[in-house]
C-alpha cells in the first residue's frame, strides 16, 4: 500500500499553500494525498456541549474548503481527508509516522527579520520520525521555476535548484537520497552545500579556494556525493563549499532555490525536543519550502 503525502490544515493561508505544494508533490511521486485537521473538540464524549457547535462547524469547514480547493486545482490527485480528535502536534506527528512525508504551513515574516515557524510546526518537526516540509503562505507554483526570458514568473520554465545542506562529519543517507530523488523528479539541478569553520585565529582573513583545509573539505564532499551521482545519473550536481557557520551559509546558499533539504540529528527522549542550529535557522529564515529529515 502506498504511503500518502500528509498535509496538516488549520484554515490559515500557510496551510492552504502547504496543501497546494503537497498536492503537486503527490502528483510528482505518484502518491495519494491525505488532508488532516486536528481538533480536540471533536471528542464523542463532548458531543452534547452546545458551546462546541460553532468550533465544530469551523473545523468541518476548514477540511471541506481545503478538499474543494485541491479537487479544483489538482483533480488528478487521489485525495482523502480526516478530522482527528487530538491535540494538533500529537495528531500530526502520528499522521506523519504513517506517511511518506508530512507537509505543514509556516508563518510569514516576523518583526525580527525572519519567519515564524509556529508552535505546532516546531513541535511536529522536533518529534517527527520522518521528513517534514514547511511551506510559506506566499509560495506559488511559479516560484518553483526560474523566470522566463523576460524575467516573468512562469510554470513552463525549468525548476529551480534543489539545495541540500551536507555535513561531511555526520553524513545522512536519508538526507542525500531525498535531495537527489527530489532533484530527479523535477529534472532540476542539485546544489550540495557544505559549510566549514577552519581553526583560524579570531580576526584572521578567511581562507581562499587554495587553502589545503578547504580543498580537503571539498574532496570529502565530492567523495560523499559520488555514489549518489551514480545512482541518479541524470541529476546535475553543483558543489558549494563555504567558510562560515553552517546555519547561516546554508540559508544564504539557498536564497534562490526551489527546495531546501537539511537533516536534524535525533536525540534521546530524555534530552527533550531538539531541532539543531541548521534546522532551526532554515525553519525561520529560508523562503523556499524546507524539508527537515531526522536521522541518527
Amino acid at each position: 500500500m502506498l504511503r500518502p503525502v500528509v498535509v496538516g490544515l488549520d484554515g490559515s493561508r500557510e496551510s492552504l499553500a502547504a496543501a497546494d505544494w503537497a498536492a503537486r508533490e503527490a502528483l510528482r511521486r505518484g502518491l495519494p494525498l491525505r488532508l488532516v485537521h486536528a481538533y480536540e473538540g471533536l471528542a464523542p464524549d463532548a458531543s452534547d456541549l452546545p458551546e462546541l457547535e460553532a468550533p465544530r462547524f469551523w473545523a468541518r469547514r476548514i477540511l471541506r474548503d481545503a478538499m474543494d480547493r485541491v479537487n479544483e486545482r489538482y483533480p488528478q490527485v487521489y485525495l482523502s481527508a480526516d478530522q482527528i480528535a487530538r491535540p494538533a502536534a500529537e495528531a500530526l506527528v502520528q499522521a506523519g509516522a504513517q506517511a511518506e512525508l508530512l507537509v505543514l504551513g509556516s508563518r510569514a515574516f516576523s518583526g525580527f527579520g525572519g519567519f515564524m515557524a509556529g508552535s505546532v510546526a516546531l513541535a511536529a518537526v522536533a518529534r517527527a520520525t520522518g521528513p517534514v516540509v514547511l511551506v510559506r503562505a506566499d509560495w506559488t507554483p511559479e516560484d518553483e521555476h526560474v523566470p522566463d526570458a523576460g524575467g516573468r514568473p512562469s510554470v513552463h520554465e525549468q525548476y529551480r535548484d534543489v539545495a541540500v545542506g551536507v555535513d561531511i562529519s555526520h553524513p545522512s543517507e536519508q538526507v542525500l537520497e531525498f535531495a537527489f530523488a527530489g532533484a530527479a523528479s523535477r529534472n532540476a539541478p542539485l546544489r550540495a552545500v557544505h559549510a566549514w569553520q577552519p581553526p583560524y585565529a579570531l580576526g584572521a582573513p578567511a581562507p581562499d579556494a587554495g587553502d589545503p583545509a578547504r580543498r580537503t573539505a571539498g574532496q570529502a564532499l565530492t567523495a560523499m556525493l559520488d555514489p549518489w551521482r551514480e545512482k541518479f545519473p541524470t541529476v546535475r550536481v553543483r558543489e558549494v563549499v563555504e567558510n562560515g557557520r553552517p546555519a547561516r551559509q546554508v540559508v544564504d546558499s539557498a536564497k534562490d532555490a526551489g527546495l531546501l533539504v537539511v537533516g536534524r540529528k535525533t536525540r534521546p527522549a530524555r534530552l527533550g525536543a531538539h531541532t539543531g542550529p541548521v534546522a532551526h535557522a532554515v525553519m525561520h529564515h529560508a523562503r523556499c519550502p524546507v524539508v527537515i529529515i531526522p536521522h541518527g
